[in-house]
């Protein structure tokens, strides 16, 4: 496959950007984007050129670092698929593709494709944890979970906070993180003694960061590659008003 890459180069956080050109002859349509990015790094180190500085670590949909806008979508045309996981077949022969940053005060670039996130990190700092008595381990069965409880606490456990919701959002909000952290955690009873806590806190760390606010457009849900549902956020905002209502008395 011969194809046009506009990808958007950025030296450093301070620097201006732009999208540039670079055409790629021997692109094999069983290449994961990734690979296919490493195809032409390698090709720009032997052109005396610099490489693309993009995120990536496991390369097998489970950390979330390989973020990317590709074509105007975070992660790429397919749906529930992150960036390691897309594989070049999705295109065609001929095609241009756009590989943009993600896009949000939030998250600014570093260089070129990666962008600190470490936005997300404070968010879950603030309030992503539960009290652990010390001592020998309890007996497995000793603090009993409802099934339905437990399998909705799995399912928002799945998010692996890529912020493909913050790219996707026209707002920039982090509510669809936050909604899964918080849920996963206050859905359980290990999770009770910070519930109120937790979701405050939360909320109030996410808004610090500079996210948007969230109008429910659900763009958010159709970009995350693990499919965390928007009733996410109705949950996050119910927990919300219940402490707020809570602590005001």
């Amino acid at each position: 496959m011969k194809l046009t890459l506009r990808i958007w180069r950025q030296r450093g956080p301070e620097d201006p950007g732009a999208l540039v050109d670079y055409v790629l002859d021997d692109v094999r349509p069983d290449m994961s984007f990734l690979e296919m990015l490493d195809v032409l790094n390698e090709k720009l180190i032997l052109d005396g050129d610099i490489p693309v500085t993009f995120d990536h670590d496991c390369r097998e949909g489970i950390c979330g670092a390989c973020g990317m806008v590709i074509n105007g979508t975070p992660h790429g045309p397919r749906t529930l698929t992150t960036t390691c996981q897309l594989h070049m077949r999705t295109f065609s022969d001929g095609d241009t593709i756009v590989v943009e940053p993600w896009r949000s005060t939030a998250f600014p670039v570093v260089k070129d494709l990666m962008v600190d996130r470490s936005a997300f990190d404070r968010i879950i700092q603030s309030g992503g944890y539960v009290s652990v008595a010390t001592g020998s381990a309890p007996e497995a069965h000793s603090q009993l979970v409802p099934k339905p409880d437990a399998d909705l606490a799995f399912e928002n456990a799945e998010c692996i906070g890529c912020g493909a919701c913050v790219a996707a959002c026209p707002n920039g909000s982090a509510m669809l993180f936050t909604s899964a952290k918080v849920s996963h955690l206050n859905l359980l009873p290990q999770g009770a003694p910070e519930r109120d806590s937790r979701v405050l806190n939360m909320v109030q760390a996410m808004d610090h960061e500079g996210f948007g606010g969230c109008t429910n457009t659900g763009e958010c849900t159709n970009a995350c590659p693990k499919g965390i549902s928007q009733d996410a956020i109705g949950r996050l905002n119910r927990e919300f008003l219940r402490a707020s209502l809570k602590h005001q008395r």
